[in-house]
């Protein structure tokens, strides 16, 4: 970039001797304006280019050009304020001329970590998103992953500043042996819930987007964020709960969203004066399980009489629907009770209602 740069300020450089401009701060805004100029042109060419790749699916090149993109409008500039304090050094100082040299340097390791970080980002989208016909990553996993990377950036950009400054990397990370214990001391909580994050990305009880709940805590929602410290849960009257990943460790966490099939169990009562009917209801109940499209054969299916209820015959119905979505399986389930009903009816018989018999005993008439 310095070389290509150079090659299109050279004609300026022959320019200003020929207008006999010797003033080293009109150079430099000459130097700043140019910069400018090429700063916009690289910036349009680069969104150009980007919007040309990125009609339809998303290419790889694309998503490293928009990544780079603004970094590299910037570079540009960097490189023009470099010149431009090299110029002024040649009138002042070697004082400017470092402060040059410092400057340069670290907006070089701040433009890469940015850049950096930018391509992570949108990486990390793409892989969640997939490619045409076929199923991104995991969520959980991708956003576990660009989190390490980005802090694996931010610590690797931070110590090259340091050591950019003159201060010693080297005692640092001296330091971080002897104070990390009491550092660990300190800040327990704050570990616990990191290494606990660290075991939910690892064995994956559940992932962002899942429904979760516990019997041990209030705990019931859909998952939207899994931090370093935090979990954040969005409960069905769409409030946000946010629980400590150590949390987790310590309680029993279930995941209804994980689940094969959804089960129907229900117990129906008819009259007792319907027991003549209760097999062929039985029966009856049973072939139109066995027969309806969005009951799962392969899972255990039960009809039977279970018991002698206070005021009826108890009917067990035991089955599972194909589906899992919550919506479609009460509109399964409505229809199942229906023709429970239909079947019901069909045998003359009725569903039982709590009632109450009371026997009078008898007493003898008084002798007249």
């Amino acid at each position: 970039m310095n070389l290509l740069l150079s090659w299109m300020l050279d004609p300026l450089f022959v320019l200003i001797p020929a207008l006999q401009v010797y003033s080293w701060a009109f150079q430099g805004l000459l130097i700043l304006l140019f910069t400018g100029i090429i700063g916009l042109l690289v910036n349009a060419l680069l969104a150009r280019i980007v919007r040309r790749l990125g009609q339809g699916h998303p290419r790889w090149s694309e998503l490293i050009l928009d990544g780079i993109r603004r970094p590299l409008s910037v570079l540009v500039w960097v490189v023009g304020i470099t010149l431009s304090l090299q110029i002024a050094a040649k009138a002042l100082d070697d004082i400017t001329l470092d402060a040059a040299e410092h400057f340069r340097s670290i907006a070089y390791i701040l433009l890469i970590a940015w850049a950096l970080i930018r391509l992570v980002s949108r990486i990390e989208a793409r892989l969640v998103q997939g490619e045409a016909g076929k199923p991104g990553m995991d969520r959980t996993t991708a956003d576990a992953i660009a989190k390490l990377i980005r802090l694996s950036v931010l610590v690797m950009s931070g110590l090259a500043l340091l050591q950019n400054l003159g201060v010693s990397i080297s005692g640092i990370l001296a330091f971080g042996g002897v104070g990390g214990l009491a550092v660990g001391f300190a800040a327990k909580d704050l570990l616990a819930n990191f290494f606990g994050g660290l075991m939910i990305y690892m064995d994956r009880p559940f992932k962002v987007g899942d429904w979760i709940r516990s019997p041990d805590k209030e705990i019931e929602g859909t998952v939207e964020e899994i931090g370093w410290r935090l979990t954040r849960i969005r409960t069905f009257d769409q409030r946000p709960l946010y629980v400590p990943n150590s949390t987790f460790a310590n309680i029993a966490v279930e995941n209804p969203s994980r689940m094969t099939n959804r089960r129907i169990y229900e117990t129906i009562g008819v009259r007792y004066d319907d027991a003549a009917q209760v097999e062929a209801i039985v029966s009856g109940i049973k072939s139109m399980l066995e027969q309806h499209v969005d009951i799962d054969q392969a899972q255990t299916l039960i009809v039977n009489l279970n018991r002698f209820g206070p005021s009826s015959l108890d009917i067990l119905v035991y089955t599972f629907t194909k589906t899992t979505v919550w919506v479609e399986f009460h509109k399964i389930k409505q229809d199942v009770l229906l023709k429970i009903m239909d079947v019901i009816t069909e045998h003359g018989a009725e569903v039982a209602f709590p009632t109450q018999t009371v026997h009078l005993a008898s007493t003898p008439e008084p002798e007249g």
